[in-house]
């Protein structure tokens, strides 16, 4: 449905050729070949408000997640196409970057309770604009507009949509307004993975299932929230059942969507160590939406701890592609092939996730692993300094001090082992995090101790028991 009644202020030379390129170019030869890659550009925030990036962001990534449910269609996941917010790179460079055939690119407004999008499709190779439009509704209509944007742009890269996506894409029901607001509001700063900004995203995702228990995304996102925060800011103990009725929750309301599988998956991989169960999650979810880069990524954490290596790494490098230049994706695929025992290629993976952002500190620190690994302990001791200094949390610490003991360093392990008991006073320190330091230093009965507090405090960690060559030294031990 084309504009109608009163526009949005908004840019009038941006407005006109964007309705001069719809009526240039709807009108395209019938020969023209089918795409069947796609990014969608991060959307200007017409506002002038900085402090609406959280609604151009979230319209992006709404973009982007109803695309990737088209299972003959890439494309290419949020945090690639972060990087090129505010670029003034041209459209064939990021295209080729992304490696994609077209790309979308637009822009959001809101404005009290009216949403504007304007978006326009353009063929990477030609440079050619294919298409362009502007829709606007009200704020409860938002659900609508994304599907309607997503279809327009289906038709015209001539994809095929199977029965159900035809009929995901047609329906959706109308959202009040602000439980929308704070429910992208709480996915916007759930992303940033800090302490502070995770408290705002449960503030914000708690408010919005108040005002309508009946909001699957909402319930899905604040699953997320418990299982990011389990073990690092929150005992998992605590913050594993909480996801679980979360998860339990949104599938219950929605079971079409993949978001609530996807958190259910975690829960049962991390926090119940229900092998089964965890697969049939992520299937579950990857089914719903094959381009969720999410799902695929958390399906090759569980196929690695089951020891499925192969499969493992298949997945992760299917993540990879869809999220070509996210450090996350690229570290993921290290940190496989480093618990797949291939320090070598782990190295070169994990160099390369760097090189795309070296304020990492998730790749220094599996970087770091991979050297350890090897015996090449000087630059796994700089790798995991760096790590901490990017962020000092406990289980920084303890990769650094499990490589001190390796290093012969007992004084300083032993240092690292007494912050992280004084640290678990005031902070959630895993208690994981000290058997691996008395594992590095050789004191079997402690490492096997502090493994079984981490077993009966549900860690999260423990998933990874059976295949973290760290603890290589205590598989003898009957008592592992």
């Amino acid at each position: 449905m084309k504009t109608k009644g009163q526009m949005l202020p908004t840019a009038k030379v941006r407005l006109v050729l964007l309705v001069a390129g719809f009526y240039l170019f709807r009108e395209r030869p019938s020969g023209r070949k089918t795409l069947s890659s796609i990014a969608v550009l991060p959307l200007e925030n017409l506002s002038g408000d900085a402090a609406q990036e959280w609604f151009s962001d979230g319209m992006t990534e709404s973009l982007i997640a109803e695309l990737s449910k088209i299972k003959a269609l890439i494309v290419i996941s949020r945090t690639s196409v972060m990087r090129f917010k505010k670029t003034r790179k041209p459209l064939k460079e990021i295209a080729r970057e992304l490696d994609v055939e077209a790309v979308v690119e637009g822009s959001a407004l809101l404005v009290k309770d009216r949403v504007r999008i304007t978006a326009q499709l353009i063929e990477a190779s030609t440079d050619r604009h294919l298409w362009a439009e502007s829709y606007e509704r009200d704020l409860r209509d938002v659900l609508s507009l994304q599907q309607q944007v997503a279809q327009a742009i289906a038709r015209e890269i001539q994809v095929t949509l199977t029965p159900q996506e035809q009929t995901r894409l047609a329906s959706a029901r109308p959202v009040n307004p602000e439980v929308y607001t704070l429910c992208t509001k709480g996915v916007y700063y759930m992303r940033q993975f800090t302490q502070e900004a995770l408290q705002k995203a449960f503030a914000y995702l708690n408010q919005a299932i108040r005002m309508d228990p009946s909001f699957a995304p909402a319930y899905a996102a604040l699953a997320d929230a418990h299982v990011i925060a389990a073990d690092w800011y929150m005992p998992s103990i605590e913050a594993g059942p909480k996801a679980k009725a979360l998860a339990s929750k949104a599938v219950e309301i929605d079971e079409a969507a993949s978001e609530g599988h996807w958190a259910l998956a975690w829960v049962h991989m991390f926090y119940d160590w229900d092998w089964a169960g965890a697969e049939r999650e992520f299937k579950l979810a990857i089914q719903l939406n094959p381009g969720d880069v999410t799902s695929h990524s958390g399906y090759g954490w569980y196929l690695l701890v089951v020891k499925r290596f192969d499969e493992s790494l298949t997945e992760a490098k299917r993540a990879q592609e869809l999220d070509p230049l996210s450090p996350l994706t690229n570290t993921n695929l290290g940190m496989g092939l480093h618990y797949a025992r291939q320090y070598d290629r782990a190295i070169e993976q994990l160099r390369m996730a760097i090189e795309l952002d070296p304020s990492s500190f998730w790749a220094h620190a599996h970087l770091g692993m991979a050297y350890e690994q090897k015996g090449e302990l000087d630059k796994a001791i700089g790798e995991f300094r760096r790590a901490r200094e990017l962020n000092d949390i406990p289980w920084t610490r303890a990769y650094l001090g499990h490589a001190r003991a390796l290093a012969g360093d007992r004084v300083e392990a032993l240092r690292v082992v007494a912050g992280l008991k004084e640290d678990s006073k005031r902070l959630v320190v895993a208690p994981y995090d000290v058997a691996l330091v008395y594992a590095g230093l050789g004191d079997k009965d402690q490492a096997l101790a502090w493994l079984e507090k981490a077993y009966q405090a549900r860690s999260w960690f423990m998933a990874w028991v059976q295949v973290d060559p760290r603890l290589d030294g205590l598989r003898s031990d009957p008592r592992f």
